[in-house]
């Protein structure tokens, strides 16, 4: 099928139709190109759509920012059209559905497929099939600040020390303010309006600003942060997490640096490149430090990163990695300047005979972090090489001096 090699390697749903321009199956993919593919390889499974692909005469996709609002918009389809191959072809008879109780404090509760046809009061949301769906309730809890405590308490919940409660327990907000702040945006999120969502957020953010409720601002400011970079690893089963690694790793770049200088002169610079399988030399860079006064590789670091990152021809590719050969100071200046780039760092323990990962525990990925334990020694040789590419450099610059 032509269309194949055009689907994007995001995230989003995939829409599957037949002859009759009929909705025959949906689903959510954290990679849409790597997913709709492996249904048109010579492996076939059990699963209905699998063994009926000559079925398939078109192919649609939508893309979303993560897997969660791909978990939601997948739902809302089969909710919306009850795509024959899912709805006959389902490996559970009881999905699972999220409910929006009726309460006066409402609440959000899991409830299975038989409970959905009894008379319940509430927002339903789903079907969600084969998801961790209370991995899903604590993400929409930490987005909405939603409430899992009993109201007027007295005694502060445990969420409420971890400003992921707005005061329900204490009695510090009533029960209008709480839909409107809370239960508003959580339905407006779960029926796929994100985008929306986050337009009017904005505006109340303003708004609060100019009254001077800088609190309830800033409250909005992070929320808003959160929606738009949302961690939802966790959402993934086993077997989907092993399949989403290994895609969302492929052709990971890893750009390492380091510093060489003799003295208070003859400062450089380095910059390698690996990827899984190792180096990428042509991807290597050189910098000639021009501003550091003395001796000092943290101030070298920082005039190489403004250099590499804040460049205004961008047509340097963005790297997954970021390592330094180096402890805290050297971590804590490249986060600094990238802030949005997982960095880690490579030092000598006190023994100088073990080396010491820096800041693993500060990245939030998790894929990412399982990888980095799993490639230690990759990324020790790319520390390595980042070292002896400086100090090649600062010897030839040597040579040409004399």
């Amino acid at each position: 099928m032509k269309k194949l090699s055009k689907i994007p390697n995001k995230p989003g749903i995939y829409l599957f139709y037949n002859t009759k321009k009929e909705l025959i199956y949906v689903g959510r993919a954290t990679s849409l190109k790597n997913r709709v593919t492996s249904y048109f390889g010579s492996t076939k499974t059990p699963r209905p759509i699998e063994n009926n692909v000559s079925q398939i005469k078109n192919i649609k996709w939508i893309v979303t920012d993560s897997l969660i609002e791909a978990i939601i918009l997948e739902a809302n389809y089969i909710k919306k059209y009850q795509p024959k191959y899912n709805v006959d072809g389902k490996d559970d008879k009881s999905w699972n559905y999220l409910l929006i109780t009726k309460d006066k404090y409402p609440r959000l509760e899991v409830i299975r497929q038989h409970e959905v046809k009894k008379k319940i009061k509430g927002y339903i949301f789903g079907p969600f099939p084969g998801i961790k769906t209370k991995e899903m309730l604590k993400i929409l809890q930490k987005i909405f600040n939603i409430s899992t405590c009993q109201p007027n308490a007295k005694k502060p919940c445990f969420y409420y020390q971890m400003h992921q409660c707005l005061g329900v327990c204490t009695g510090e907000i009533n029960s209008m303010d709480y839909k409107d702040k809370v239960i508003k945006p959580l339905i407006q999120f779960l029926r796929g309006n994100k985008k929306r969502l986050i337009g009017e957020l904005a505006k109340k953010m303003k708004n609060e600003s100019r009254k001077e409720n800088f609190e309830e601002a800033g409250r909005l400011r992070n929320q808003i942060g959160k929606l738009k970079h949302i961690q939802d690893v966790s959402l993934l089963t086993k077997d989907f997490y092993e399949k989403d690694l290994k895609n969302r790793l492929k052709g990971i770049r890893i750009e390492g640096y380091d510093i060489s200088n003799l003295g208070e002169t003859g400062k450089v610079g380095s910059m390698v490149v690996f990827d899984e399988n190792g180096p990428v030399k042509s991807e290597y860079r050189k910098f000639k430090i021009k501003t550091v006064e003395g001796q000092s590789d943290v101030a070298c670091l920082k005039e190489i990163f403004y250099r590499r990152f804040l460049r205004k021809t961008g047509d340097w590719p963005k790297p997954d990695l970021i390592l330094v050969d180096g402890g805290r100071p050297q971590v804590n200046v490249a986060k600094k300047i990238i802030p949005k780039i997982p960095i880690i760092g490579i030092a000598k323990g006190k023994s100088r005979k073990k080396d010491e990962f820096i800041g693993i525990s500060s990245i939030q990925e998790k894929y990412l972090k399982e990888w980095i334990e799993k490639n230690k020694t990759l990324l020790i040789q790319a520390r390595d090489e980042a070292h002896r590419f400086a100090i090649n450099y600062q010897r030839k610059l040597r040579k040409l001096q004399i």
